[in-house]
């Protein structure tokens, strides 16, 4: 069963929406340059998982108050959940409010994407919730302003990601990517992103890929450009991708790290792949392991078509 497969917590009476918010991977970034105001100019390809948060709203009638609740692991107050909520209420105006539960699955400092993920279903259940009908480039304005993950979770699938990551490509028709399974691994440590990508030693000089050429290898394409200097401040980072390919397997870092991830190869037994997911657990105590599928769209794809 994975996290998207989970089990519903005790709905409360006034719950009206419950919904997922998947994770990505990286299947390769690379740093192309850095503009003058100090973003960073980057090439991507990012495929959804099924490793999910849920989050469920329940509609204020009463006035604009915006609470959350955690189910979990406590978060900050004001994490992304409840600034999309509120960014969407100012800009659209909304006099009602809303209580958000919040089930946390996804790790934080991962890479994997779950604090934007987390505000783009946000945004797209209280669309729907309060009745705007905004279309989804309305949405990823505000999205954009939030975070540079949030427009993709807002496209609706698996995506060729340039600029900031605002620049999105749909991944679909000859271009799709084929099914997959992924073996990801969390370890305990994190590493902030900013300090990566203002490390001296970042390397930000990739020459411009292509789509097509990504296409021929989506799995073996192009590298990680910040994942070297993750690892120099992370060992805990190197340590997983060194075990995974000591299994045979293809590893790399994922977004800003730290979770690593390797695609399982199609010949993999099933005996072989359980056998190194229980190695792997057992690798090192404070490893969070995972057996992910990819996703061929986002579990509300309908909703943002119908955005």
């Amino acid at each position: 069963m994975t996290a998207c497969d989970a089990p519903a917590p005790p709905a409360a009476a006034d719950e009206l929406l419950r919904v997922p918010a998947p994770a990505k991977l990286n299947l390769f970034l690379h740093i192309l340059g850095r503009r003058e105001d100090g973003y960073h100019l980057l090439q991507s390809a990012f495929v959804l998982i099924d490793w999910c948060d849920w989050l469920s709203f329940a509609l204020r009638p009463e006035g604009p108050r915006i609470s959350r609740e955690d189910l979990g692991q406590p978060l900050p107050e004001r994490d992304l959940i409840v600034r999309a909520a509120a960014a969407l209420q100012q800009a659209a105006g909304e006099r009602r409010g809303v209580h958000i539960r919040v089930e946390k699955h996804i790790p934080a400092q991962a890479g994997m994407g779950g604090g934007s993920s987390d505000a783009a279903s946000t945004l797209l259940a209280l669309n729907r919730l309060w009745g705007l009908h905004w279309p989804v480039q309305r949405l990823q304005d505000i999205g954009l302003q939030l975070g540079a993950d949030v427009p993709f979770f807002l496209g609706g699938g698996n995506a060729w990601v340039e600029g900031i990551g605002e620049q999105l490509t749909p991944l679909q028709g000859e271009q799709a990517l084929p099914p997959a399974r992924f073996i990801v691994i969390k370890p305990a440590a994190g590493v902030a992103t900013a300090a990566i990508f203002s490390h001296p030693a970042l390397q930000r000089a990739s020459e411009r890929a292509t789509i097509s050429r990504f296409s021929a290898d989506p799995f073996g394409f192009g590298r990680n450009d910040l994942q070297p200097v993750a690892q120099n401040l992370c060992p805990e980072i190197k340590k997983a991708v060194d075990w995974l390919s000591g299994q045979g397997f293809q590893a790399r870092m994922t977004g800003s790290g730290s979770a690593v991830f390797a695609r399982v190869p199609q010949n993999c037994s099933q005996e072989h792949l359980l056998n190194v997911l229980e190695a792997a657990r057992g690798a090192s105590s404070g490893w969070a392991v995972r057996l992910c599928n990819g996703l061929p769209s986002h579990p509300l794809s309908d909703w943002i078509c119908a955005a």
